[in-house]
């Protein structure tokens, strides 16, 4: 063999071994970093909405002072503040809040600050995916610390923060205070009823297409190109034909950055519960429950704990109330991914069970699975593992 052809072969063996550990549909480093990018700071051009239409830069400029903002649920990024800024910053000052934007600290949200007559003035402000779906660990204070990417923000009120628009009505304004936090309702604005769900996570989800509640569409590309056109209100264009929705917002600031934003979501690993939050030997008696008496693992099946790529159920089948479902494309519900249940209680779309052993309670009533108090207690143990 000449040395010109075992270059070529070597070549391609490692062409081939490149492939082979990466796979066709497996990201990039690169493709999950810029992909981080997106969901933290992309506001898809949405600032023509909460700047010129809701008028919010003008709210927060005139009266919200980071103690404001923290009290409905928004997060400062500790990572990129200067050393000991805190100790000498006004947390009841509005202009901090300026502040804060303009060191692109406040998570989810992305101002324009200018030099006006001497003063920092928030001339333009945008919302990213991390507004509702990340929150921080606290290190600092309640509010304030690293960044914690996928995890909903229960803390968070929208429907107050958006309810400051000047440019609402007050029938609009009472609807939207009427949610709550950690709640948003997704279809308010296209069929006016107000019904707001629970804020999902945006981690666990590789190997889950049907990633909303209702199973809407395949894999997290649908519904971020669902929120981030129809209720981030960016630059593009969205079609729901089961539902009358066509939406074309140009210039296209979305589609391009769909793969990238994907990649870095399916990469989101669920957190594991905290040392010493569960019993580990009620826990393991409890998965024989959840295997067997309980039921639980005719839906929440596999390692993603859900059949939702396989079946949706009918709103009969959930004892949920239905109207979610009703206003849905599919009118069913798909069964929840169970992954770090410790993390975000209430449980179901709607936060109706306060605990898990609410949950438990109520399958046990629904199914008529007469489950014993110790079955029900090792059950949640078990739920608490996951």
């Amino acid at each position: 063999m000449t040395p010109a052809r075992k270059l070529l072969l070597a070549a391609l063996a490692a062409s081939l071994s490149a492939c082979s550990d990466n796979g066709p549909d497996e990201p990039s480093p690169a493709q999950i970093t810029r992909g981080r990018e997106i969901f933290r700071f992309d506001t898809f051009g949405d600032e023509t909405f909460w700047t010129d239409t809701l008028r919010i830069h003008e709210v927060i400029s005139a009266g919200v002072s980071p103690a404001t903002a923290l009290s409905v649920g928004l997060k400062v990024d500790a990572d990129v503040l200067p050393p000991g800024i805190l100790e000498s910053a006004d947390l009841n000052s509005p202009a901090t809040t300026v502040a804060l934007l303009k060191l692109n600290a406040v998570v989810g949200l992305k101002g324009t600050v200018e030099t006006i007559e001497g003063r920092d003035t928030l001339t333009r402000l945008g919302v990213t995916c991390a507004l509702c779906h990340s929150t921080v660990n606290n290190s600092v204070q309640p509010g304030i610390g690293q960044r914690l990417d996928g995890w909903p923000n229960l803390d968070l009120d929208p429907g107050a923060i958006i309810a400051l628009s000047p440019a609402l009505t007050g029938a609009q304004k009472a609807v939207y205070n009427s949610w709550g936090p950690g709640k948003y309702d997704a279809r308010y604005n296209f069929d006016g009823e107000n019904d707001p769900a629970l804020i999902p996570p945006a981690y666990g989800l590789d190997g889950v297409n049907s990633v909303t509640y209702t199973g809407d569409g395949d894999r997290p590309a649908y519904w971020n190109r669902y929120v981030a056109v129809t209720q981030m209100h960016g630059h593009g264009s969205f079609s729901e034909p089961r539902l009358g929705i066509t939406v074309s917002n140009p210039p296209d600031q979305v589609e391009s950055k769909l793969p990238d934003l994907e990649a870095y979501q399916l990469s989101l690993s669920a957190p594991p519960p905290p040392s010493g939050t569960f019993d580990a030997a009620a826990a393991e008696r409890g998965q024989a429950v959840f295997n067997g008496a309980g039921q639980c693992a005719t839906c929440h099946a596999g390692p993603t704990f859900t059949d939702a790529n396989t079946r949706l159920h009918p709103t009969t089948e959930v004892p949920t109330d239905p109207t979610h479902a009703d206003r849905s494309a599919t009118k069913m519900y798909r069964t929840t991914p169970l992954r770090a249940l410790w993390q975000h209680l209430p449980y179901f779309h709607d936060g109706s069970a306060a605990t898990l052993e609410d949950v438990v309670d109520r399958y046990d009533s629904a199914k008529n699975l007469q489950l014993t108090p110790q079955e029900k207690a090792d059950l949640v143990e078990y739920l608490k593992s996951l």
